[in-house]
């Protein structure tokens, strides 16, 4: 057996890009993002050794000397990518918020954690803030520092210019909560949907969080020019790459604001989305009407391409918003669903795999019975393990997809009789790991609260939103259905 190559990588940012070099092998290289520095270090092992660059083992360090304790904690953290006790939740919010106080963005928050972006977003956002100490196991100097209030930290500019409220005679500050769908047809109407949106809610004083696809983002930031540094920039297309990640991120923003009027702009539905992701959004905006309560001073504003998305996207829309802006329109959906809309969509049935589709029964006595008469957990771990990897996801994906449908089949046994049902097949681009039972979730919201740290269990649908490239949950009195899909 041939042992792989221990290669270490030390990371430094020269001011403008990360510097990577391998001292074992005198090779210097740049990029972008602490994101890259994985993928550009394999390959120069590759290109200097000839070893896989899938299989050879490179470890990434810090070189910059205020990041050597928390380098080292932070590969801790990484090792042990299963443990989800309340020290462990506390360490990684520690670890989040600061590396955030350090200088770092959540993107590379989440790289240095091994977490997503949205896990990070959330980490960043949690509280209590004085959970940076990570129960004694984070440096001392760290506990002093600073934490970053938002997920894209910024400072208010003393010197910049306050938005104008000349425009705002007998306008009052929401006190409910308001969830909007707007309709636009061109970057203009999106523009003029959005901007005198913010401008308002800056000029009241109401802390503002925009969620758009990096091109609108961007175009919406030029367009508020000093004002933007006031406000909460989150990359949807990372935050919502799956949908059961926003709905925690809101509510992370509220909570942070305490009773404060909130205004929000999030854009989960865009054209080129797969229709398994569309319909997750579907679900993710009903459940939106039951994740804020309506006392909630959220105004929230949901943009639809109107000229890009199908009339059937735009019809689903006009179900779970109770208002539709269109231009100078506004007017409440005749065909609004509200909580009954939200229901059905959770209890609606998952559309059967077009190919061809392996699987097998599990419970708990399937270790003892034996592998020929009964399967168990560890089972389903396993095939799980090994399909992914003959589908060629990387080591780190094996082990996320793996925990997180693990979780689902240990639901049910604990919850769904004892017993379930492991599917899994594989389409052109996608593999998709499927477990169902007999047992019947109640809680629509399952796996979109953020568990407390305080609770070391029912942490398991959580979990399988925070690993998954997209996850689906559907329940009803005929049983439960969770499907975890991996991009391949």
């Amino acid at each position: 057996m041939v042992t792989s190559v221990r290669h270490t990588v030390l990371c430094r940012h020269d001011g403008a890009r990360w510097v990577v070099e391998l001292p074992r092998l005198g090779v210097t290289a740049r990029v972008e993002r602490l994101s890259d520095v994985e993928a550009v270090a394999r390959e120069q092992v590759a290109a200097t050794t000839g070893e896989d660059p899938a299989a050879c083992r490179v470890v990434v360090e810090l070189a910059r000397p205020t990041f050597a304790e928390l380098a080292a904690v932070c590969a801790a953290a990484r090792e042990d990518p299963d443990q989800v006790t309340v020290e462990a939740v506390t360490l990684r919010r520690g670890l989040a918020q600061g590396l955030c106080a350090e200088g770092l963005d959540v993107s590379d928050v989440a790289a240095l954690l091994g977490l997503s972006y949205a896990r990070a977003v959330q980490l960043v956002n949690e509280r209590p803030q004085s959970a940076l100490r990570g129960a004694g196991r984070l440096p001392p100097h760290l506990s002093r520092r600073a934490i970053p209030p938002s997920v894209e930290p910024s400072t208010v500019d003393p010197a910049a210019p306050a938005a104008s409220s000349s425009d705002l005679t007998g306008v009052k500050p929401h006190d409910t909560y308001r969830h909007e769908a707007v309709h636009y047809r061109s970057a203009e109407e999106l523009r003029a949907a959005t901007v005198p949106f913010v401008r308002e809610a800056l000029a009241l004083g109401q802390p503002v969080m925009v969620a758009l696809v990096r091109e609108r983002l961007e175009r919406l930031r030029r367009e508020l020019g000093a004002d933007a540094a006031r406000v909460t920039w989150v990359d949807m297309a990372q935050l919502g790459a799956n949908p059961a990640r926003i709905i925690p991120a809101w509510r992370a923003f509220i909570e942070k604001h305490d009773s404060r009027p909130v205004r929000g702009i999030g854009e989960p539905v865009w054209a080129g989305r797969r229709s398994v992701e569309v319909a997750e959004c579907q679900l993710h905006e009903a459940l939106l009407n039951l994740a804020v309560e309506p006392e909630t001073p959220l105004w929230l504003r949901c943009p639809y391409d109107a000229s890009a998305l199908s009339a059937d996207v735009l019809a689903e829309a006009a179900r779970s918003h109770p208002v539709i802006v269109d231009g100078d329109s506004y007017r409440g959906s005749t065909s609004y669903g509200g909580v009954d809309h939200a229901r059905n969509g959770f209890a609606g049935a998952l559309p059967e795999p077009t190919t061809e589709v392996e699987g097998f029964s599990f419970d708990c006595t399937g270790l003892q019975r034996g592998a020929q008469q009964g399967r168990d957990v560890a089972s389903v771990r396993r095939a799980v393990q090994e399909r992914a990897a003959v589908a060629g996801l990387s080591p780190a994906r094996r082990a996320d997809v793996a925990l997180a449908v693990t979780e689902a089949a240990n639901n049910s046994l604990r919850h769904g009789g004892g017993r379930g049902t492991f599917r899994s097949w594989r389409d052109d681009d996608t593999l998709t790991f499927e477990v169902r039972d007999g047992g019947h979730i109640t809680d629509l919201l399952v796996g979109r609260r953020q568990p407390p740290s305080s609770r070391p269990h029912g942490r398991g649908l959580w979990l399988l939103h925070q690993l998954s490239d997209l996850a689906q949950v559907r329940s009803s009195p005929d049983g439960t259905v969770v499907r975890v899909t991996c991009w391949v």
